[in-house]
């Protein structure tokens, strides 16, 4: 009789220990558990935060949630921004909240000072690894050799906004396209931002008002080996007749404004540009094969 009081009072014992958070093999995953799920932030979130609330007004514009979306940049992923800028205060906070890796791909260092200095204040804008994470860097320029450096992982994503008619100009186009083709992991995905051209007009090989048409980067794209996977009118603007008296920088952000006493001052309607907004764009996806 005592002996099974005993027994009684030891596992009675043994129950209170587990119920009171002793060791057990399921409390530390559970708390683990909770602590992922408080980690994970939307995107939706992070446009959200204050931080954006400069670059919010132009979201009209530029999209960026659904853009992003279209462009598969998600969780875990290791995605490559191209000459990185307004965008950087979108993807890198939602990629380090979420297991990704930003790649902020800047100018080559020793260029000039000017470069330099760009280079400089945008490390030290997004210093931050508490909201940025720990950015990753790489370098593009012309004849800048491969964009990643030995040892850096491949990319799932490489994305580039409004850039294609730089390179146009500076000769050097399709040599970025074959150098964004080895910067991806296989299945990987490049997406392109880039003013457009209407397929009507004609197309100036240095991209020098900086519209290009969607047909010119899908042949760029092509000769570097990707495949095409989808346009997307997210970006677009039918307001945008791409045909301005300086180019895409006639209307926002730009709003360049001609010399007083020039021949544009004439009859320059500032306003009428400013309410078109920014220009009407093309947004397109490549692949580069498995």
């Amino acid at each position: 009789m005592r002996f099974q009081t005993t027994l009684i009072a030891l596992l009675a014992a043994t129950a209170l220990t587990a119920c009171s958070g002793g060791e057990t093999a399921s409390a530390p995953e559970t708390k683990s558990k909770t602590d992922a799920a408080a980690m994970t932030v939307s995107l939706d979130d992070v446009l959200a935060h204050p931080r954006r609330a400069k670059d919010a007004a132009r979201d009209q514009f530029r999209n960026p949630k659904e853009t992003l979306e279209f462009f598969e940049v998600g969780p875990g992923k290791r995605v490559g921004e191209i000459w990185p800028g307004w965008y950087t205060k979108a993807t890198a906070p939602y990629l380090a909240a979420n297991g990704g890796q930003y790649v902020a791909i800047l100018y080559t260092e020793g260029v000039n000072e000017r470069l330099d200095a760009r280079i400089a204040k945008y490390k030290d804008t997004y210093s931050d690894a508490d909201v940025y994470g720990e950015i990753e860097y790489a370098a593009f320029l012309k004849d800048s050799g491969p964009i990643l450096a030995e040892g850096q992982e491949p990319l799932d994503v490489l994305v580039t906004y409004r850039n294609v008619h730089n390179w146009m100009g500076g000769d050097y186009a399709q040599d970025a396209f074959n150098r964004f083709y080895e910067a991806l992991k296989p299945g990987g995905i490049l997406g392109v931002v880039e003013h457009r051209l209407p397929e009507t007009a004609v197309q100036d090989p240095k991209g020098r008002t900086g519209y290009v048409q969607e047909s010119y980067m899908k042949d760029l794209a092509k000769r570097a080996g990707f495949e095409f996977v989808a346009a997307s009118e997210i970006n677009a603007n039918p307001k945008d007749t791409a045909d301005h008296p300086f180019g895409v920088w006639t209307l926002q952000p730009s709003s360049r404004l001609p010399k007083e006493g020039s021949v544009e001052a004439a009859d320059f309607n500032a306003e009428a540009y400013k309410n078109i907004g920014e220009s009407d764009r093309a947004t397109l996806k490549f692949r580069k094969p498995k």
